[in-house]
């Protein structure tokens, strides 16, 4: 119990220029596709060619990929044929796999389909993850990469929640406001996570938490921040335009959980001087990117557009 307060009280603590490069281990699912690591040859790592990894063990967790991704039951052919294995080589595969419960045969359907064990795993996975540990890897490479600080945010009670924020040497430099919440209308992250939710629901946050005018450029009804919110959704990730504060740009992008739901938003915060708006594109896909990669870290899943 005093290890969890613990961690919830780091969880509202904003974290200014965090030094630390390492994070917890990331336990995934069976059915989620871990890519190999790859040299600056884009070839595969020579430890695992020499025989480090199981090749066995590899193609049976492929199948459970497969499995994982089809939307129904899959045939052997089917299987072996996504696999690029035999048929006979993918049987006693998935015999070892039903054996332990990570795989089953519907026999109605005729087709092999992932088993209560992958669940199981997957469910103890979803308990254990954190996601402040998860993104902050991404988080000082999104930085890295873009010169500008980056932001994780939480939705509470209609607010964004600070849980994390890492600065580069330009940090200083930056009027970001010493907060660890936010209202939704005029920021980034606020709005990459307002774009997750209904229409009703946006509403009820809004009649009860208002929107405040804190620049020229706060969006001040109802419909401009639905057209807004229709942006996001459209292009991926959402922007602050001054909107909390003079001379302050912000590009935001959602984290999804394995329902597809948002659960969180990664963003960059930066003068107008240097977020302008030749970057702010670029700027966009490459916290777009770092939030989807957290996501497919935590076992979730990008919703498809319509």
């Amino acid at each position: 119990m005093k290890a969890q307060a613990q961690n919830s009280t780091l969880a509202r603590r904003i974290i200014h220029n965090d030094p630390s490069e390492g994070a917890a281990a990331i336990i995934k699912t069976a059915i989620i596709e871990a890519p190999r690591e790859k040299n600056d040859n884009g070839k595969a790592d020579a430890k695992a060619e020499r025989g480090q990894v199981v090749q066995s063990l590899c193609r049976a967790l492929n199948i459970l990929t497969i499995l994982g991704a089809n939307d129904g039951p899959m045939t052997l052919t089917e299987l072996a044929e996504a696999a690029n294995l035999s048929p006979s080589t993918t049987h006693r595969l998935l015999t070892t796999l039903q054996y332990e419960r990570y795989v089953r045969f519907d026999q109605s359907a005729r087709g092999w389909v992932v088993g209560v064990q992958a669940y199981m795993t997957g469910a103890n996975f979803l308990k254990t993850r954190n996601l402040v540990d998860v993104a902050r890897p991404r988080m000082r490479r999104l930085m890295e990469e873009s010169s500008e600080i980056v932001n994780l945010a939480v939705e509470e009670n209609g607010e964004a929640i600070y849980l994390a924020r890492v600065g580069g040497p330009r940090a200083a430099q930056v009027a970001v406001p010493q907060t660890d919440r936010t209202l939704l209308h005029c920021s980034a992250v606020g709005k990459a996570l307002l774009a997750g939710m209904t229409e009703t629901k946006v509403q009820t946050i809004v009649t009860q938490r208002g929107m405040r005018q804190f620049t020229r450029s706060t969006l001040s009804s109802l419909p401009a921040l639905y057209r807004d919110l229709t942006l996001v959704r459209t292009r991926g990730y959402a922007l602050d335009q001054e909107e909390r504060v003079s001379g302050l740009r912000c590009v935001a992008a959602p984290i999804f959980d394995e329902n597809s739901r948002v659960m969180g938003a990664l963003s960059l915060s930066g003068s107008s001087r240097r977020i302008e708006d030749a970057r702010l594109r670029a700027l966009g896909e490459m916290v777009k990117r770092a939030a989807a990669a957290v996501t497919q870290e935590l076992g979730g899943r990008v919703p498809v557009p319509n």
